[in-house]
């Protein structure tokens, strides 16, 4: 791959680790100039670690306030933004007789309040270039329904509803808007969801990963650096005809 996007700017929410570490260490191989926030420090600081020439910012992507500040920041360091990558993210399971309202309020805040807030914080500067990439990270959850996920599929179906509305609204400048949607990835979430099989049938963790990698027709759990693989495709100029998509990665699962 050719390297077409040495000193541009990135930002990439949730971008310490798991899906988002792997979008910002792939950019940050492609010469991009990488700023990554979230919420866990020491996560940040191996981040650092990692990409030395990167910045870090500790960031709660509820408060707009912080978010406008530490955009501000971002830009006073590498310049305006070229790319936005909404990462952040949290899920939930329940029951829907057993779903909590303020659970829904607080992943909507995050999932998707969160997202609007930092797009309409980075969009300006892309409309002053008249070129940009946003990727926001949606989730199969964000294309077909999920048995106990309720919340967590209203969320990502909305990521989704946002993606094509802004797309759409950006069609004739240079600025592309999609979404990811991966399937089971190797994460925090991925363990969580193990942890929770566990938990509730008594399986021993390697039957409880099983049992995920069944639901992929390719019997597999997908990799972070596959989700960083096509985020960075979709970054390049040559994917300027590729806007409004919701792209599924889960081993077809979703054809």
């Amino acid at each position: 791959m050719n390297i077409s996007l040495e000193g541009k700017h990135a930002i990439i929410t949730g971008g310490a680790h798991g899906i988002g570490g792997a979008i910002s260490r792939a950019l940050y191989e492609q010469g991009v100039n990488v700023s990554i926030t979230g919420r866990d420090q020491n996560k940040l600081e191996q981040a650092q670690k990692l990409m030395p020439l990167s910045k870090t910012y500790s960031l709660d992507i509820t408060n707009e306030d912080s978010v406008n500040d530490i955009f501000n920041s971002a830009i006073n360091n590498y310049g305006s933004i070229d790319i936005l990558i909404n990462n952040a993210g949290i899920a939930n399971s329940a029951p829907f007789l057993k779903i909590q309202t303020n659970e829904v309020r607080q992943i909507m805040e995050i999932n998707l309040v969160g997202l609007i807030t930092c797009s309409q914080a980075a969009l300006p500067h892309m409309l002053e270039k008249n070129w940009g990439r946003i990727i926001n990270i949606s989730s199969l959850a964000g294309i077909k329904g999920q048995p106990y996920l309720a919340s967590y599929c209203a969320s990502k179906h909305a990521v989704i509803g946002v993606t094509r509305s802004l797309a759409t609204e950006l069609i004739k400048s240079n600025i592309t808007v999609n979404a990811i949607c991966p399937g089971y990835v190797e994460t925090d979430m991925v363990k969580q969801a193990v942890n929770t099989i566990v938990r509730q049938t008594g399986r021993t963790t390697e039957e409880a990963r099983n049992e995920l990698k069944k639901i992929n027709p390719q019997g597999r759990i997908i990799k972070p650096k596959e989700i960083a693989t096509t985020a960075v495709w979709l970054c390049m100029p040559e994917s300027e005809s590729i806007t409004g998509q919701a792209i599924a990665i889960a081993g077809g699962e979703w054809m």
